[in-house]
């Protein structure tokens, strides 16, 4: 099936219900019962597994082609019990471009419980090459990068890894099981923030860890049954019925983003632009060969920090906010909120500074955009 196809019809909820119901039940309940000592239902206690969860578990590993996939509470709750994987010691690879809620968790928690984690730039296979040593377990990176929009080459990374008997780790976020898929490309783990376009309506917040291989997976299952960061029934339904709606919102969120990037070129106070889809992107090529689409994100940088609050402040239709990947345009200051974490040197190394503003595309007319921003900018 191609995966239009498939965001609809993974789901078989006839596994757990009799009455032919279309959407899946939610199971709002914290335990379950047994008919006698010795005999279960499969289901024992909603924080180790339940009907609703393990359905939308079962979505998500299919549509990234996993063997297994664990559903969080959050993304950044996902990211954090993929670290328990590691040992005190252990070295881990990072993109230093990165969301700035992972930068605080690799460079504070992480780094206080002994993991030797590094920086560079992902996107340059010469850099992945000087940083790995016989110590390291895994290389993490995002692709394309928030905000800077870098793409890294995952076959490419993936076969550095397994040199090492590494792990790569790929945070899919920003093009979704949709456009890119990167356990065929060679990586091993691939992490989503659900919050973001598998749920794609801003109105819940959920994390997945997907595996390559069954065995990762049931250290995943250990590790979140210890700790207890689980999806709840009602998120995990909402996220199924976000998925259901997620080809045609990241098509028609891309289409609005590809033309949004050509009108932001001509504009007088922009001064640069981030996307992955145009053709001067240094990665263009890298895009095409990996994914099949550029997703609805793109950052661009106005000639002066006075024009990036003009515009913050002058947006009507596009909302000044965090996050991404709902159907609402929301427009984000990288420096004040995503990556408010990140040193400003690095920040200012990276070129997250006062001129620079992240738009995530929603669903609203392509025409709408261009005046709310053309009025803001005037």
């Amino acid at each position: 099936m191609e995966q239009e196809t498939r965001c609809i019809h993974l789901e078989q909820p006839t596994k757990y219900e009799l009455t032919g119901s279309i959407s899946m039940p939610i199971y709002q309940t914290a335990t379950f019962a047994h008919p006698e000592l010795g005999r279960s239902s499969g289901f024992d206690y909603s924080r180790l597994e339940n009907p609703t969860r393990e359905q939308l578990q079962n979505i998500v590993a299919g549509l990234e082609y996993g063997q297994s996939c664990r559903a969080f509470s959050t993304g950044m709750a996902a990211i954090s019990a993929l670290m328990e994987l590691f040992s005190p010691g252990d070295h881990i690879v990072v993109s230093d471009d990165l969301y700035g809620g992972s930068y605080r968790l690799f460079n504070t928690i992480n780094q206080k419980n002994g993991l030797n984690i590094e920086a560079c730039d992902t996107s340059d296979l010469e850099q992945i090459k000087a940083a790995l040593t016989d110590q390291t377990k895994a290389v993490f990176i995002e692709t394309p990068t928030n905000p800077m929009m870098h793409v890294s080459d995952i076959a490419a990374i993936a076969e550095l890894c397994h040199r090492y008997q590494a792990r790569l780790i790929v945070d899919n976020t920003f093009l979704s099981p949709y456009f890119q898929n990167p356990l065929l490309l060679g990586a091993d783990i691939v992490v989503h923030s659900g919050t973001k376009y598998l749920g794609g309506h801003n109105d819940t917040l959920a994390g997945f860890l997907i595996c390559k291989d069954a065995a990762t997976g049931e250290e995943l299952k250990q590790i979140q049954c210890t700790t207890g960061a689980c999806l709840a029934p009602f998120d995990a339904w909402l996220i199924l019925r976000g998925i259901k709606t997620l080809a045609v919102r990241m098509t028609a969120q891309q289409e609005r983003a590809e033309a949004l990037a050509d009108w932001l070129q001509g504009q007088p106070h922009v001064t640069k632009l981030y996307y992955p889809g145009l053709t001067s992107h240094p990665a263009y090529n890298l895009s095409k060969r990996q994914s099949r689409g550029s997703g609805a994100m793109l950052s661009f940088r106005v000639d002066t920090a006075e024009t990036a609050r003009q515009l913050l402040g002058r947006v009507r239709l596009i909302q000044f906010a965090e996050s991404l990947g709902g159907v609402e345009t929301l427009l984000t200051y990288p420096m004040t909120q995503t990556h408010a974490a990140v040193p400003e040197s690095l920040r200012e190394k990276l070129g997250i500074d006062d001129c620079l503003l992240r738009l995530s595309v929603g669903l609203e007319a392509v025409q709408d955009l261009k005046d709310d921003l053309a009025a803001a900018l005037k």
